[in-house]
């Protein structure tokens, strides 16, 4: 998705030049011309990714709506423009949360590196937020991406379980993010940031589960050279997450069922029960009434689990999420791989949105992962995804070598391009002999032919080139360009 800046400066032309070059770039923008305005925007929710401030203002200045946006937990990153450079200002801005500075006027190279910078440190600052939560098991549904009529209806069901300890089985297909559901329960409830302890219970050895899930004694098997406490014990006080709760051993779920009934564990050769204080949350991806019916699960069991159910949706089924998920894992991944993608193209977008995912978000998150490890532009392009979109990447212009008995292309003479010249072209590219003229020469007439096309008006003769006000005024001294000292202020 395209990123959002919002540019705050009582400047009209500065907010015109500066918008000039972030769209050039792909950016999104937005105007404020005072700080009053800006604080508006962000307060009702407006998209800002990145903040140009302007610091001398009037009204609200740049240094109290800087302090503002800090106060009120607005946490875009800010960049500030000043006027001059003096070493106070910077640290005052930076004090009160800046994270970097640029003096006006700038050139394009200088603001876009300002702006990718930024982002990829909000990047950085949010993917460690991510990562605390998780570890501390505080992830909450707020976390969840996806505002889909499906996702609303697995927030609302969650957040309503979440507040006891009811037993919940999630449902739903494989990697549609079923632990990340179970964690959002655990994070939203009063068990907040005690243990979180997930088991799968499809990928442990059958003659180990037992053992795992409830704990043993030192010697009461073979190999049992020291006491476990198996995974009931690690959650004490916390949650247990059984995903695949479907693949247990009948035996185990007798054990599980009693575990569930009376609060309490055996470990495997223990001489007594041990009390636990969990707070179970299963999963499946399978439908548990047909293993019924088969016989390999217990009915009692699956009445004790599925007191409270949740249907996590396929992502077929929640298409309009695509777009933030992909923008969540591009943030992720440009973190984790030293990357600044800035988002998918608009085409990219729809196809990866128009796609079934058979595996889901955990297959759209792998997609991303690969696109962003390959991808060399701004924006992920169809051929970064080539076994979803079909299209390859293009390949690398190669210098074309004579092959013997081929003849080689003709380049082009002098002549012929100038006889491709318009006649009243007002930059001339050719000298009087039909040969190239130095670039310094061409860039100089460029420059001059500008500044009178314009009047001298040097704002729009710089956003006319593209350069910045202060480059232009360099190579107008170094080239020695006639211009009216009051036209240039």
């Amino acid at each position: 998705m395209t990123k959002t800046v919002l540019v705050v400066d009582d400047d009209p032309t500065q907010r015109r030049l500066i918008q000039a070059v972030l769209e050039r770039d792909g950016f999104a923008v937005v105007q404020a011309e005072s700080g009053d305005v800006a604080m508006s925007h962000l307060q009702a929710g407006k998209p800002a990714d990145v903040v140009l401030l302007d610091l001398q203002m009037p009204g609200l200045s740049g240094h109290d709506a800087l302090k503002e946006m800090r106060a009120r937990a607005l946490n875009q990153p800010v960049i500030v423009l000043t006027a001059s450079g003096g070493v106070d200002t910077v640290v005052k801005a930076m004090q009160a949360g800046a994270c970097d500075f640029f003096v006006k006027p700038a050139s394009p190279e200088r603001i876009i590196a300002s702006v990718r910078n930024a982002l990829s440190l909000g990047e950085l600052k949010g993917e460690v937020d991510r990562l605390k939560k998780h570890s501390n098991g505080r992830t909450s549904f707020a976390d969840l991406i996806g505002e889909s009529p499906h996702m609303r209806i697995v927030k609302r069901m969650g957040e309503r379980a979440a507040r006891s300890s009811i037993p919940v089985l999630i449902t739903g297909e494989s990697g549609v993010g079923k632990e990340v559901i179970a964690r959002a329960v655990h994070g939203s409830s009063d068990r907040s940031g005690k243990p979180f302890v997930a088991v799968n219970c499809g990928a442990i050895p059958e003659n180990l589960v037992e053992s795992i899930l409830f704990g043993h004694e030192k010697g009461s098997f073979t190999g049992a050279s020291d006491k476990h406490l198996g995974k009931f014990q690690e959650a004490n006080g916390g949650t247990l997450f059984l995903d695949e709760v479907g693949e247990l051993p009948l035996d185990i779920q007798v054990k599980l069922l009693r575990a569930l009934q009376e609060s309490e564990i055996d470990p495997v050769g223990a001489k007594r029960s041990i009390k636990v204080d969990v707070r179970i949350v299963s999963a499946t991806n399978r439908d548990l009434s047909d293993a019924i019916r088969e016989g390999r699960f217990r009915e009692d069991l699956y009445y004790r689990l599925n007191v409270f159910p949740i249907e996590a949706p396929s992502l077929r089924e929640r298409r309009e999420d695509v777009p933030a998920l992909v923008e969540a894992f591009i943030k992720r991944f440009n973190v984790e791989e030293g990357k600044r993608v800035v988002g998918a193209a608009p085409e990219t977008m729809a196809f990866l949105t128009a796609f079934d995912w058979p595996g889901n978000v955990r297959q759209l998150e792998n997609a991303v992962y690969r696109a962003i490890v390959l991808a060399d532009a701004p924006y992920l392009q169809p051929h970064d995804f080539p076994a979803i979109s079909g299209v390859k990447a293009p390949p690398m212009e190669d210098v074309v070598q004579p092959v013997a008995g081929q003849v080689p292309r003709a380049i082009p003479t002098a002549q012929q391009l100038l006889a491709e010249m318009p006649a009243d072209s007002p930059v001339r590219i050719l000298d009087g002999h039909g040969h190239l003229r130095t670039l310094e020469e061409i860039e100089k007439d460029l420059i001059q032919h500008a500044i009178d096309v314009y009047a001298g008006h040097m704002s729009e003769v710089a956003r006319r080139l593209g350069i910045g006000r202060s480059t232009l005024y360099r190579k107008v001294r170094e080239q020695g360009i006639d211009v009216d000292i009051k036209e240039v202020g």
